[in-house]
């Protein structure tokens, strides 16, 4: 059976840093003997079909492939349709009625648990505010994730020692959701 997959990438093509052509991706993941590759911008999206592997071991293929081909590490996480699906399904934020730019996901590679948050005061960033789910945690934003405060206090490394976690806006969220389902 094949199921298809989204593979996100942390940290590429940002600021000149590890440039990564997507159609060299692209080749790369064919290379792999995955299917129905597809990319999603130039920031770090593939979409893959794949008839064996799971979540993780994919995600480590991948991520060595990448430092054999390019040379540099790369972080990745690799997500399945049905766990997107139900990651945009279950936001805790009327999202139909926020701007993109607004709401945010920050993919973990693992559970963070809230222990990890127990100390951020989150009434001192409000109206900005955060609610975990499934190996995820969602960001409101109102004036954007580059004027977030909030944003830089929950990428310090001490809140994501351990695990791998990439963020991605609600246009792209929503973009993978129907690239991994069609």
């Amino acid at each position: 059976m094949t199921t298809t997959y989204a593979a996100l990438l942390r940290g590429i093509n940002v600021g000149g840093n590890k440039r990564l052509p997507m159609a060299e991706l692209r080749t790369l993941l064919e290379g792999l003997g995955h299917d129905g590759v597809r990319t999603y911008l130039q920031s770090g999206q593939a979409v893959f079909a794949s008839g064996s592997g799971d979540e993780e071991s994919l995600a480590v293929e991948l991520a060595q492939a990448i430092e054999g081909r390019f040379g540099f590490t790369v972080d990745v996480i690799v997500r399945d349709h049905a766990y997107l699906k139900a990651i945009a399904e279950n936001c805790p934020y009327p999202a139909a009625e926020l701007e993109a730019k607004q709401l945010h996901v920050t993919y973990y590679s693992a559970p963070p648990g809230e222990d990890r948050f127990a100390e951020l005061d989150q009434a001192a960033h409000l109206p900005e505010e955060f609610r975990l789910g499934d190996r995820a945690l969602y960001l409101y934003a109102p004036d954007g994730l580059g004027r977030s405060k909030l944003a830089v206090e929950l990428s310090r490394p001490r809140l994501n020692k351990g695990l791998i976690a990439t963020t991605r806006n609600w246009n792209t969220v929503l973009k993978l959701v129907e690239m991994t389902g069609s």
